[in-house]
């Protein structure tokens, strides 16, 4: 533990009242219940406000709450206070001060500087050599702003010295999503070295993988000796599966395996059966390469790319970026850029977009005071308290200031300097978004369309009341299936999110240069000269719109008019168009030696697009039905007995195979309903248990188990349904009514969180509506003989219909080889002009790359 002398720094200070040193301990003594030290597990922030950016640099400085650890800026310490009646904080505060000048006019040379003691990013706007730092630590007792300066050992009693002493030498929350740490918290396979592999001549295709033994296609391991492709269990990532790579590995003692899909230029998830944990294998590329999976060339640069793409690929970089044109940066509400954690890019570029859309605005930052003011308790672990907050920071142009002028600079720095920050860090909201995703979770680089429908289903999961920003992307899509042989048809709807677009390489305009440009850059490779300068495919958007209209083969199609499988063709049509039209470009593939390929096409991307032209027309005349006869379910034999015999507690339901059929736009009580019936047996079962279940009229309702009361629906009840049968004891409804809460509040809290009085006390605050809707609650207690009710239950999904003529407003484009890699930028139109966002770089666009986009966000025109 450092000295409490450096620690502490330099006491002093402006807007509290000082205490005389007899009076500290005494004044202290009320309030030592309250004040605890750190344990293990316990999160302390230290560097950021849970409400805002503000950060000990900022002007106010942080308070830290010497009870919960969370940390708040001068705006907001308030709030916490009131809420929580903790009164002691601990006041951070940094200075940046001008160097002193030696005798011949130049900084004193370099030493320790034992002032120091905060971990926090130094302003890159600042010359080291010619500013020096300083921090400041003090508590201030609330509500009189007491301060005690620190250190102040002698008057201090024992337990709040030791408690400051933690919290300044705790670790960041965020440490394992620091640059190069998550990795190394995995041990390295002592199997990795000696690996026996099986020259038995497997190969493995890059796609279409499915279990060797019961057919599932999710959760996929290859077994790194034999090449066995099997699914897993309920290991390392929490993925459901029959658990057959385990017994797979029981039956030949083979002891690593690879999951499949997670495998990057970076590395892939392994894991060592016989070390019962996930591991780390140096020789990934080796092992993967005996089964023709090609890695040993994908080792990416600093950029992400590979050596041997550098040449022709850095002109996508300077395009993209718009490099080489002098750029003008863009300050105030509205201009505010994301710094990046490490491969962020996918994210800041998507919320960029997002906070672009006035509906987005409107429900998070427009409800600020209520959603900041009924927060939990823990505002940290809050998505709506965060999502405001990134939001806010984004628009509210408090942390995109110009630069101070010149010829104030030097009269400013005769005192302090006070910095302005110029972008924030999305650390925090990244932490509670990606949290318990395998994926966003770590430090490599995402696909920033997954990280798109991650976040709406997040929206969904958690919207406020009855108002959910993410309508504006939903629409309805109408497939149509036709059995070949019989030439019947099926009509069925499904919900989605974004357009996807097929790339139709064999419409390019450029065909005669392609060839040309291909034989040349071989012939270059061939002699080891310089390649050619990159000839990119030129595709219009008419065809990639056309290869989206036409039909395309169903595999493993089940035609119910021939109670057999049978060749059929699918045709998706729009049967709503949203008010906001995300496309996305399929741009991305793999080759046949596992390589992540990327299209590097041109496409005349509309500035104004018409989809009039695919509204769905329902059954046509002439047109015969297939027969309403649902395929049968065909279960796993291995897992008759346990879906048979085995009933699943419906806190233990699978909710990675619930979040992957939510994405397919199915209802979230559905999706819940569906893994718990088929057992936890994964995606794919219950996906065919939504087919067969979908037409009843119960089918979105929350799922209620006789014996677990309302439990199981506690997720739903946040929207308005409840179950009935799980009447709160009275003495945990008295214990809430006397902090005075409504009764009907107590109870209505006490039943969405399964009795739990902690969590009862968090919901109330984060859900004040029903304080308002108290006629509501009052009738669904009358109701006693309903099991499940709603305050509005919609006629099918929420849909905002329309026309089909849209306008670009916004679109990300990805520089490098894959989604795995590289480096993502957004575009936005504002203000009639278009403006690049580049991380915390936000200036005028001179040149957007419109034809080059991975993402595009239209908006709804009027015809």
């Amino acid at each position: 533990m450092q000295r409490r002398g450096a620690l502490f720094g330099v006491p002093g200070g402006s807007g509290g009242r000082k205490m005389a040193a007899g009076d500290v301990g005494e004044l202290l003594v009320p309030h030592m219940p309250t004040i605890r030290v750190p344990r293990s597990g316990d999160r302390v922030y230290k560097n950021e406000c849970a409400f805002s950016y503000d950060s000990p640099n900022s002007e106010g400085g942080l308070y830290v709450c010497m009870n919960t650890f969370l940390a708040f800026g001068r705006e907001h310490v308030e709030r916490h206070f009131r809420k929580t009646g903790q009164s002691v904080y601990m006041h951070l505060k940094r200075h940046v001060r001008e160097k002193v000048r030696g005798a011949s006019g130049g900084a004193l040379p370099k030493r320790r500087n034992s002032k120091i003691f905060l971990d926090l990013d130094t302003d890159d706007d600042l010359n080291s050599d010619d500013y020096e730092y300083e921090d400041e630590a003090k508590l201030v007792i609330f509500p009189d702003h007491y301060e005690i300066a620190l250190p102040n050992i002698e008057e201090l009693p024992a337990l709040v010295t030791i408690a400051c002493d933690a919290v300044l030498s705790s670790k960041s929350p965020y440490r394992k999503q620091d640059p190069d740490t998550w990795e190394n918290e995995l041990p390295v396979s002592k199997y990795a070295n000696n690996l026996t592999q099986l020259d038995n001549g497997v190969r493995i295709p890059p796609s279409g993988w499915k279990c060797a033994r019961c057919d599932l296609r999710e959760n996929l391991w290859l077994n790194l000796t034999d090449g066995s492709v099997l699914c897993g269990k309920w290991f390392f990532d929490s993925s459901g599966g029959n658990g057959h790579a385990l017994e797979h590995y029981r039956d030949m003692g083979y002891p690593l395996a690879v999951k499949l899909g997670t495998i990057t230029p970076d590395g892939a998830d392994v894991y060592s059966f016989q070390e019962e944990e996930p591991v780390l294998d140096p020789h990934l590329a080796k092992h993967l390469a005996h089964f023709g999976i090609d890695m040993l060339h994908m080792h990416g640069t600093e950029n992400g790319l590979r050596d041997n793409d550098m040449k022709p690929r850095v002109s996508e970089w300077e395009v993209i970026q718009e490099t080489g044109t002098k750029l003008k940066p863009m300050y105030g509400p509205g201009y505010t850029g994301l710094k990046n954690l490490g491969n962020s890019c996918y994210l800041s570029s998507v919320m960029q977009a997002i906070f672009s859309i006035p509906e987005f605005q409107r429900a998070y930052v427009g409800n600020l005071p209520r959603i900041f003011d009924y927060s939990p308790l823990d505002p940290t672990q809050d998505f709506n308290t965060q999502m405001t907050k990134l939001g806010h920071g984004l628009l509210s142009g408090q942390y995109s200031k110009p630069p101070v002028k010149s010829e104030l600079i030097e009269q400013v720095m005769k005192e302090e300097h006070k910095p302005q920050q110029n972008g924030i860090s999305p650390r925090m909201f990244k932490a509670f978004v990606s949290k318990s995703h395998p994926e966003f979770s770590s430090n490599r680089q995402q696909d920033a369309q997954e990280f798109f429908l991650h976040l709406v289903n997040l929206v969904e999961r958690n919207r406020i009341g009855s108002e959910n920003p993410s309508d504006v992307f939903r629409f309805l899509v109408e497939e149509r299936i036709q059995c070949c042989q019989t030439r019947k048809v099926r009509y069925t709807e499904r919900v989605d999110y974004l357009m996807q677009l097929p790339v139709a390489m064999e419409a390019a305009t450029n065909k005669d240069e392609l060839i040309a440009y291909e034989l040349t850059r071989r012939e270059a490779e061939a002699n080891r000269r310089p390649l050619p300068e990159l000839v990119r495919a030129k595709i219009p958007f008419s065809a990639c719109l056309q290869a989206f209209s036409e039909p395309e083969n169903v595999d493993d199609f089940w035609s119910s008019a021939l109670q057999a499988k049978s060749a059929g063709v699918k045709t998706s049509r729009f049967a709503s168009f949203p008010e906001y039209l995300v496309v996305q470009i399929k741009k991305f593939t793999f080759g046949l030696d596992w390589v992540p390929k990327k299209f590097d096409v041109s496409i005349d991307m509309p500035d104004l697009l018409d989809i009039n032209h695919l509204r769905a027309r329902g059954l046509q005349p002439g047109e015969e039905e297939l027969p309403d006869i649902s395929p049968p379910i065909v279960i796993p034999d291995d897992s008759k007995d346990r879906l048979m015999n085995q009933l699943i507690d419906p806190s233990d339901i699978d909710e990675s195979s619930v979040m992957q059929l939510a994405e397919m736009g199915f209802p979230l009580e559905a999706c819940r309903k569906a893994v718990y019936f088929t057992g936890n047996m994964g995606a794919e079962v219950a996906f065919n248990w939504i087919i067969v279940h979908m037409e009843e009229p119960d089918f979105a309702e929350p799922l209620t188990m006789p014996g677990y009361g309302g439990a199981a629906s506690a997720g739903a009840s946040v929207f308005g349904a409840t179950g009935l049968d799980n009447q709160p004891p009275e003495e945990i409804v008295a214990i809430i009514t006397s902090m005075g809460f409504h009764r009907n509040q107590a109870i209505q809290a006490l039943r969405a969180t399964n009795n739990n009085l902690e969590r009862a006390l968090d919901w109330i605050f984060s859900h004040p509506e029903f304080e308002e809707d108290s006629d509501f609650v009052i009738e669904m207690e009358n109701n006693a003989n309903a099991n499940i009710i709603s305050e509005a239950k919609p006629e099918g999904p929420r849909v905002k219909d329309g026309s089909g003529m849209y306008e670009l407003f916004a679109f990300i484009s990805h520089m490098g080889t894959s989604t795995m890699s590289g480096h993502y930028v957004c575009h936005i139109k504002k203000e009639g002009r278009w403006v690049i966002y580049n991380d915390h770089r936000v200036c005028a666009s001179e040149r957007p790359p419109k034809d080059l986009g991975y993402m595009y966000f239209y908006h709804r025109v009027p015809r």
